[in-house]
């Protein structure tokens, strides 16, 4: 079993015990254990669909015997009325599982939608949309998948994969420069260094440290601007911080090389899904 799908499979056993606990009495006390059903999950308004092997999961934690047969693929567009799959095994099954199957395809498939929208928005520029670490505690490998199937792009992944200079780091060392050489000093010389700034005036020193990406943090559009032109192809440039659907264009019109939303991940709202039971 892959280091992925062992993870996958303890988020979901996670998410069932926490909804189960000692019993799923309401069905249990209305449905005999062999009573067979069939169910359709049906989009309730239009997105784009992610987590749908996810859901899969959920139902088959619970029987393996049950049939889970999806009519799109994670990062296809569904609309209004639209099914998106069908659930056939026990009414038991189908009805207790049904919440956290729910609850997962939701959540995925409104990050999918609000990441196909940002894309959508930068086609004709060339800054690529980001994540970033905002996401919900043990869900991030879920929740960045979601952005990369609705053509995003994931930032870190967390801590242990890339460097990034913060403000706080910054006040720890003392200056930019002596928090790049700390870092240095203790990684691979062909690791990649980021470094936020959040004023023109720190760009020089950026620079002057030979940094791989600058992040422009909470940034006006014209300011932004004139940090593009101050680093000139120097190092890559990142826009982060209170960037929404409705600034994307001026952003990207500044130059950026990425554009990061925490907003992706961290407030989005869920695609409302129904799951709909056919005894």
């Amino acid at each position: 079993m892959s280091t992925t799908m062992f993870r996958l499979k303890e988020i979901v056993a996670r998410a069932l015990e926490e909804d189960i606990g000692t019993g799923d009495i309401t069905t249990e006390s209305l449905a005999d254990p062999e009573r067979q059903a069939s169910a359709e999950i049906i989009a309730k308004e239009p997105g784009v669909i992610a987590g749908l092997d996810v859901a899969r999961l959920v139902f088959t934690t619970l029987d393996a015997a049950v049939e889970f047969t999806p009519t799109l693929a994670d990062g296809d567009r569904a609309a209004a009325g639209q099914v998106v799959a069908r659930v056939k095994g026990t009414a038991r099954t189908i009805l207790t599982g049904e919440r956290v199957a729910l609850n997962f395809l939701q959540r995925l498939s409104g990050i999918a939608t609000a990441t196909a929208a940002a894309v959508e928005l930068l086609q004709y520029y060339p800054a690529k949309v980001m994540d970033t670490r905002k996401t919900t505690p043990g869900l991030r490998m879920l929740e960045k998948y979601a952005v990369r199937v609705a053509g995003g792009f994931n930032h870190r992944f967390g801590l242990y994969d890339s460097v990034l200079i913060k403000e706080n780091h910054i006040k720890l060392a003392g200056s930019i420069k002596d928090a790049v050489a700390g870092v240095r000093r203790h990684v691979s010389p062909t690791s990649k260094i980021e470094v936020e700034v959040e004023a023109l005036a720190q760009i020089p020193d950026a620079l002057e440290a030979h940094v791989d990406i600058i992040m422009l943090d909470n940034f006006a559009a014209e300011d932004m601007r004139k940090a593009v032109q101050m680093i000139d192809g120097r190092a890559k440039v990142e826009a982060s911080g209170g960037i929404t659907q409705e600034r994307l264009t001026e952003v990207a019109k500044a130059g950026v090389d990425y554009i990061s939303m925490g907003s992706l991940t961290h407030s989005v709202k869920a695609l409302d899904l129904s799951l709909e039971l056919d005894t």
